[in-house]
């Protein structure tokens, strides 16, 4: 929607806890998704001791819900929108021990998540 000062003005309708803008785009879903997986993910590296074989209960637990909530309603098809989510993952893998140092891939080959 165009203003008068030519500014272009989104409204964001929250339907079902998923966010829709005017313009009929989920971005915001997909960025308020990875802040709150993101503020969990926190919570979980100060509380626990993440190694391979308690990180898979972990993020499938506390993390993965957060990134997939709705996402049936959403699916997320942009590229930005994808990478938004992933950044989250690839921050949950880099805290395994040992893995830190390994590519994406690498990484979730080793976990069982890919």
């Amino acid at each position: 929607m165009e203003t008068a000062t030519g500014f272009t003005c989104f409204v964001i309708v929250k339907d079902n806890a998923v966010l829709i803008t005017s313009d009929m785009k989920f971005h915001e879903q997909c960025v308020q998704s990875a802040k709150k997986a993101q503020s969990v993910l926190e919570m979980v590296k100060r509380h626990f001791k993440i190694d391979k074989d308690n990180f898979t209960a972990l993020y499938k637990i506390y993390i993965r819900p957060h990134l997939v909530y709705s996402i049936q309603a959403w699916s997320p098809h942009l590229k930005n929108d994808i990478e938004c989510l992933e950044r989250i993952q690839r921050r949950a893998t880099k805290l395994v021990k040992g893995l830190r140092k390994k590519t994406y891939e690498e990484r979730l080959k080793v976990l069982g998540i890919y």
